[in-house]
């Protein structure tokens, strides 16, 4: 248990962003899973308007600091080129 005033005030501050957070996370899922979902029924024109919208909240995520940007960057790079292929 915390005994100094600041510990406990860190405490309620850690717990704050720790649901902030977690609902970050769980929006950019969200996005993601919209992307495959689109991709899954074989319509290209979806699943690329799905990934427009997916791509500011995965950079808003970096931003934030809740994902790292290579992970970012990776599941961008993934899902377009999974986009591109329904297309051939």
């Amino acid at each position: 248990m915390a005994h100094h005033k600041s510990a406990k005030k860190r405490i309620r501050r850690n717990a704050n962003r720790s649901e902030i957070n977690g609902a970050r996370v769980s929006r950019i899922r969200t996005y993601v899973k919209k992307v495959e979902l689109a991709i899954a029924t074989g319509d290209k024109e979806a699943a690329a308007a799905a990934l427009r919208e997916a791509q500011p909240e995965l950079s808003r995520g970096v931003a934030k600091g809740v994902i790292a940007r290579n992970t970012a960057a990776r599941k961008m790079s993934r899902l377009n080129a999974r986009i591109k292929t329904l297309g051939a």
